[in-house]
C-alpha cells in the first residue's frame, strides 16, 4: 500500500510543480502581435489529416481568389506546413512534432485543419490531441466561437477557456491501482482573469451589455468557484454589462429554450463545459461542419474549423463530399483578426447566403450532396456576385 500512496504522490507532486511554474510564466508580461505593421504578414496553413486536406484545398483556394491582390503584391503569404498528419505524429511520438512548432512559430497566425487523436485503449498510440498541444505550445488561452442564426435571433459568442481546466491535465491522470483511476484539473487565477476580461472587452467593445458565465461551482466548488469569484470581480469594472451565472446543465437546457435562447449574448467557459455548449450552439446553425473557431493568445492566433477528421467519411470513401463551411468561417474570424475586416465580412456574408438563405447547393456528406469543391465553386460566384451589386 505504501509503494502504490508513494508513486501516485509522486505523480501529483510533478504536476503541481510544472503548474507552479506555469503560473510564473503567466505573471510575465507578453508583447502583443502588430499586425498593420507586418510585411509580408505571413499565414500557416496546416491541412491536417483526413478530409482536413480536401476541405483545406477549397478554402486555400477561396482564399488566394479573395486575397489575390494581397498575395500579388507580396503584403500577405499562404505558407503551408507539412507534417501535421497522423502518420506524421505517430512516427514522432508527439502530439505535434519538433520541427512543425518551429516552423508555426515563423508564422503570424495559423489556419488548421482537424487532426486525428487516438482514443486510449484503440490500436494507434495514446498520443496528445494536437489541438490542445498547439493551444498550450503558443499560448492560446481563448477560443472563440461565434454563432449566428438571424432568422431565430440568435447571435451568440463563446469565450472558452483553452489552457486550463480538465484539458491541462487530462492526458495526465493516473491508475493508482487496477481499480482506481484518478483524472485532474487545474485552473489558475491568471488563467480566469485573462479569458473573462477577454469577454468583457468583446462585449465592450461590440455594444453587448451581458456576460454570462458558466460553471458547476455548486458542484465543482474550488476551481469552477475560482472561475466564478474572477468573473464577480471582474464584473465590476464594467459597470455597463451585466455579469450573470449560470450552471452548464442549465445552459444546456436553455439553448434549446426558445423562450429564453434569444436572450443569451456572450458566455465565457471552462474548457470542458465550453467544448460541449458550443458544440450544441453550432447544431442550431447547421451543425459543427458550419462552424469556425478562434484560438487567440496574446501574441499568436490560431483558427480551426470546429469539427474533427471524419475518418469515417475517408474510409467510406465519401471525403470529397466533406462540408467546407467550418474552415471558411474559422478563415473569415482568421481575416477579421489580422485586420482584413472587409474580405473577413465578405466571405462571411457568402457563407451565410450560401448556407443558410439561399442554399442553392446543399452539402449532405454523401453523394446526393454538393462536393466540397462545388460548394467552394458557390461560395466564390456568390463573392464575386455580390461583390458587383
Amino acid at each position: 500500500m505504501n509503494e502504490i500512496l508513494d508513486k501516485a504522490t509522486a505523480h501529483f507532486r510533478k504536476l503541481l510543480e510544472e503548474q507552479l511554474a506555469r503560473v510564473e510564466r503567466l505573471k510575465a508580461p507578453v508583447a502583443a502581435m502588430d499586425y498593420a505593421a507586418l510585411r509580408p504578414l505571413i499565414i500557416g496553413v496546416c491541412p491536417g489529416d483526413g478530409i482536413g486536406p480536401i476541405i483545406t484545398r477549397e478554402t486555400v483556394r477561396v482564399l488566394s481568389t479573395l486575397l489575390e491582390k494581397e498575395i500579388s503584391s507580396g503584403r500577405l503569404v499562404l505558407r503551408t506546413i507539412h507534417g501535421m498528419t497522423l502518420e506524421d505524429r505517430i512516427a514522432a511520438g508527439k502530439a505535434i512534432p519538433d520541427p512543425v512548432v518551429a516552423e508555426l512559430k515563423k508564422c503570424h497566425v495559423v489556419l488548421k485543419a482537424p487532426t486525428t487523436t487516438p482514443e486510449k485503449g484503440g490500436p494507434l498510440p495514446n498520443i496528445e490531441s494536437a489541438n490542445v498541444a498547439m493551444r498550450r505550445e503558443l499560448d492560446l488561452f481563448a477560443n472563440v466561437r461565434p454563432f449566428r442564426v438571424p432568422s431565430e435571433g440568435l447571435d451568440w459568442v463563446f469565450f472558452r477557456e483553452n489552457t486550463e481546466g480538465a484539458y491541462i491535465l487530462g492526458s495526465r491522470g493516473i491508475h493508482v491501482t487496477p481499480d482506481l483511476a484518478i483524472d485532474f484539473t487545474a485552473v489558475t487565477l491568471q488563467g480566469c482573469e485573462r479569458i473573462i476580461r477577454a469577454a468583457f472587452e468583446y462585449a465592450r467593445k461590440n455594444g453587448i451589455d451581458r456576460v454570462t458565465g458558466v460553471t458547476k461551482a455548486n458542484v465543482i466548488k474550488t476551481t469552477d468557484g475560482l472561475f466564478l469569484e474572477v468573473g464577480k470581480r471582474l464584473s465590476a469594472e464594467y459597470p455597463g454589462i451585466r455579469w450573470d451565472s449560470w450552471y452548464a446543465d442549465i445552459v444546456a437546457a436553455k439553448l434549446v429554450d426558445p423562450k429564453r435562447r434569444t436572450e443569451f449574448k456572450v458566455f465565457v467557459l471552462p474548457n470542458l463545459y465550453g467544448d460541449i455548449l458550443s458544440d450544441e450552439a453550432a447544431e442550431f446553425q447547421g451543425g459543427v461542419g458550419t462552424a469556425g473557431s478562434a484560438n487567440l493568445g496574446s501574441y499568436y492566433a490560431m483558427f480551426e474549423a470546429i469539427h474533427g477528421s471524419a475518418p469515417r467519411m475517408v474510409s467510406e470513401g465519401r471525403a470529397e463530399y466533406a462540408d467546407p463551411a467550418s474552415l471558411l468561417r474559422a478563415a473569415a474570424m482568421m481575416l477579421r483578426h489580422v485586420g482584413l475586416a472587409d474580405e473577413g465580412r465578405r466571405l462571411d456574408r457568402a457563407l451565410d447566403i450560401c448556407g443558410q438563405q439561399e442554399r442553392r447547393l446543399v452539402i449532405t456528406g454523401r453523394p446526393d450532396g454538393a462536393t466540397t469543391a462545388a460548394f467552394a465553386d458557390y461560395v466564390l460566384e456568390t463573392m464575386q456576385g455580390r461583390s458587383r451589386e
